[in-house]
């Protein structure tokens, strides 16, 4: 993404100039100097004001916002402003808002309020970003478009309903498929004509959220309004593109938000941004992995820091400060994973809705003595320093976890086996692991080349899409290394069960079959107990949640469950296929066995971490023209040390040499260039 406009980390965030006047304008002017912000995010909810009727389009404040930012050396990442529709085309065109999955017709007011697939609102959006495009196509401050805000939110109104066929339609060509593909024969199911087929919602199917009655229609539904909001993304970036061919088109996305399948959207994207809101006591893990995998949704792309917040949050129920430090940490945190851009969730802070106490660099008080703001500020003077140096850098990871929309989709409808079973957790009890061994790890989904890993790891892989085994199977003959887990290789990509013993498909590369899950309840335990000692795997340890009873074919047997009526059965299996091998973890065990089982499996493959570091210390690198880029970042509040060996690095923030060992301030960031000629 990088831009010969602007050859550094953008520095900036969302501004929102039309909710002030001229005085204030002139005080930000000057503000953003100070602070160093390089790039605005405007006209996001504006639609309002540039559209006040059918006929009218209104730009002159838009025009004079862009022109007055790139005289005091800021450029725009400019909104299409379609994330909210005006009040006059909700009265004028009913048929653009939502209906919820209670069935209520939403009235006028929020945002995200549009249905994806009412006529009017994509008749009105395409029409608003021709308009932008043709208008500012040649304006020397446009750097990247933001097409409409957080896509999310489902609908289910009429216009959904008819589409929704005409997408089954599509899917599946015949009522007889379809049939077959949700198994409709339960429960006398059957659909004889395509118009008897209604939304999956608290009507029908559905209650309370992500239960359901059948999973084929539950599970498409949420296909289908996914691919409904990317159409409409869709429908913006391609008028942008009829007028600016050269310029990236974004949106920004939201980490693990659960309802869209951003592998998917990722495609129709130029570059990924999104926005980044840990709490206070939301784990640096969790974070990382996020960043990776936002940087996995382009084949390792870095991805743009399209929002966080500069201090306090406003919609958690605990809106923490982010303690002296942290800002700096956290955004440093964004760049190590793969970030090229720094921005903020706001520039200035509203002064009404509810907004108005969310954090920004400009506070309420208006100038720039605040502790946050000098923060923000010396951020800014170091991204100027550091230039173009960690523009476009990747990660070298020789190691992946796999991660899939469709099968959390189909865990979480799954009517059964615990309600304790959390997907996403589940994922990142073994992105933990390696976390806390320093041992870079990419985010991946399951069309990625596996080619460039050494070993994959896919955690509750529930449902296997076409051709997924046969994938698998072809990276493990070749020397691979795959783990997997329980209740993986259930279902198929309609969520129908795969006869012939768990773990279905799977069943050949891992050389075992269950034949029961037990659902263990949140107070009960059973053990791993290993046999003998196998790498770093050695005693017993605890495991939960589910335990699948399984029986070794061809795999070695390297732990038994310690209690219950399969005291003794498999628990943890090694099978050689090829060249390579697969593991079977049975159950869900606990953080110091991942951490022993990722050190017997990256040891095999001779991958070491990046540097040895304490505990509350994440390292993580990035390498670009053969130079590779070692980011430390402190999370505690105490100074750590860490060795770094025999070789010599420069220190890119301070320009110092370091050897021997580095010291890191409490919550403080170093940048490590091994300087060549000085390996040891």
């Amino acid at each position: 993404m990088m831009n010969k406009k602007l050859p550094k980390v953008w520095y900036g965030g969302d501004y929102n100039p039309e909710q002030w006047d001229e005085e204030v304008w002139r005080q930000d002017d000057r503000l953003f100097k100070l602070a160093g912000i390089d790039i605005a995010t405007i006209n996001v909810f504006s639609w309002a004001l540039n559209q006040p009727n059918e006929d009218t389009y209104n730009f002159a404040w838009l025009d004079e916002t862009i022109d007055r930012l790139y005289r005091n050396g800021v450029y725009v990442c400019l909104g299409t402003s379609t994330a909210a529709h005006p009040a006059w085309m909700a009265r004028k065109y009913p048929d653009i808002l939502r209906v919820d999955y209670e069935g209520r017709k939403r009235k006028f007011g929020g945002r995200h309020h549009s249905c994806p697939n009412s006529a009017t609102y994509r008749k009105y959006a395409k029409r608003m970003a021709s308009q932008l495009a043709e208008r500012y196509k040649d304006h020397p401050a446009l750097l990247i478009w933001h097409v409409s805000n957080e896509y999310g939110g489902y609908c289910y109104c009429d216009n959904c309903a008819g589409a929704f066929r005409t997408w089954l339609k599509e899917r599946y060509g015949t009522l007889d498929a379809l049939n077959k593909a949700w198994n409709t024969r339960f429960w006398g199911h059957t659909f004889y004509d395509w118009e008897d087929i209604v939304v999956p919602n608290a009507l029908s199917e559905e209650w309370a959220g992500n239960r359901t009655n059948f999973q084929g229609i539950s599970l498409d539904y949420r296909r289908f309004q996914s691919d409904s909001l990317l159409d409409c993304y869709k429908l913006e970036r391609d008028e942008l593109k009829r007028s600016t061919p050269d310029i990236p088109v974004t949106t920004n996305l939201m980490g693990f938000y659960p309802e869209l399948d951003y592998f998917k959207w990722a495609k129709e994207m130029d570059v990924v941004s999104w926005d980044n809101y840990p709490s206070l006591d939301t784990p640096f893990s969790y974070t990382a992995m996020t960043h990776s995998l936002m940087r996995g949704l382009k084949h390792g792309q870095p991805f743009m820091l399209m929002e966080q917040t500069p201090g306090v949050q406003n919609w958690q129920p605990y809106n923490s400060a982010k303690r002296p430090g942290v800002m700096r940490l956290w955004s440093y945190q964004a760049v190590a994973h793969g970030a090229d851009t720094v921005m903020f969730f706001q520039l200035r802070r509203s002064v009404g809705a509810c907004e108005k106490y969310h954090g920004a660099v400009i506070e309420h008080v208006g100038h720039e003595h605040t502790r946050v703001f000098r923060e923000c500020a010396e951020l800014g003077k170091e991204l100027q320093l550091l230039g173009d140096r960690l523009l476009d850098a990747r990660s070298d990871a020789k190691v992946a976890i796999m991660y899939d929309w469709e099968n959390r989709w189909g865990l979480e409808l799954s009517s059964g086996p615990t309600i304790a079973l959390n997907y996403v957790n589940e994922v990142h009890k073994y992105y933990d692991a390696l976390h806390q061994l320093h041992i870079q790890t990419d985010m991946v989904g399951v069309e990625a080349d596996l080619a460039q890993y050494d070993v994959v790891i896919a955690p509750v892989m529930y449902m296997v899409k076409p051709g997924l085994a046969e994938r698998i199977e072809a990276f493990v003959a070749r020397g691979g290394t795959f783990v997997t887990t329980f209740f993986s290789g259930i279902v198929n990509e309609n969520d129908i069960v795969t006869l012939g013993g768990y773990p279905g498909e799977l069943r050949k590369v891992m050389g075992i079959w269950a034949e029961e899950i037990d659902a263990l309840l949140p107070d009960q335990k059973n053990q791993m107990v290993i046999r003998g000692k196998q790498g770093q795997l050695e005693g017993a340890y605890d495991c939960g949640i589910l335990c699948d009873v399984i029986h070794a074919e061809s795999a070695q047997i390297v732990a038994e469950y310690g209690s219950d009526y399969y005291k003794g059965m498999p628990s943890l299996t090694v099978n050689r296929f090829g060249q390579g091998k697969a593991w079977y973890v049975a159950s869900s065990p606990d953080a110091k066995f991942l951490q022993d089982l990722m050190k017997t499996i990256c040891g095999e493959h001779d991958i070491a971490p990046v540097l040895e570091a304490p505990a509350g210390v994440e390292v993580t690198s990035r390498v670009k023209e053969g130079k590779a880029y070692t980011f430390v970042l402190n999370h505690t509040d105490e100074a750590q040390t860490i060795p770094l060996g025999e070789a010599v690095y420069k220190e890119l923030l301070t320009g110092e040499k370091e050897q021997g060992h580095c010291q890191v301030p409490a919550r403080g960031v170093m940048i490590l260039e091994k300087l060549l000629g000085h390996d040891g």
